[in-house]
């Protein structure tokens, strides 16, 4: 598997799986499916600098769930899989159970 870090304040995550069928019931076609706005980090860079230069540690780390926004993040494909890199300011927050 090939080992990818992103830099600076990019985080690499991946989409989680929407449900296939609403609540009554109804499947819903993968033509007529919105792509989940949930998914995992799978890994964080190290950080932003500040104007001092000083690494200011991200909030999210590999493993958290999170809500980010309909059209962030780059998609890319690593070792087959898809996946999305975006900054960390495009995340909106970590669900937690």
């Amino acid at each position: 598997m090939t080992k990818f870090r992103p830099l600076h304040d990019r985080v690499v995550v991946r989409r989680l799986a929407s449900e296939e069928k609403t609540v009554g019931g109804i499947i819903i076609p993968d033509t007529a499916k919105e792509k989940p706005m949930e998914g995992e980090v799978v890994s964080a860079g190290p950080g932003a600098r500040n104007e001092q230069g000083q690494v200011v540690a991200l909030d999210v780390k590999a493993g958290d769930r999170v809500l980010f926004g309909k059209w962030s993040g780059t998609e890319v494909k690593i070792d087959g899989e898809e996946l999305l890199i975006m900054k960390e300011s495009d995340i909106l927050g970590v669900i937690s159970a």
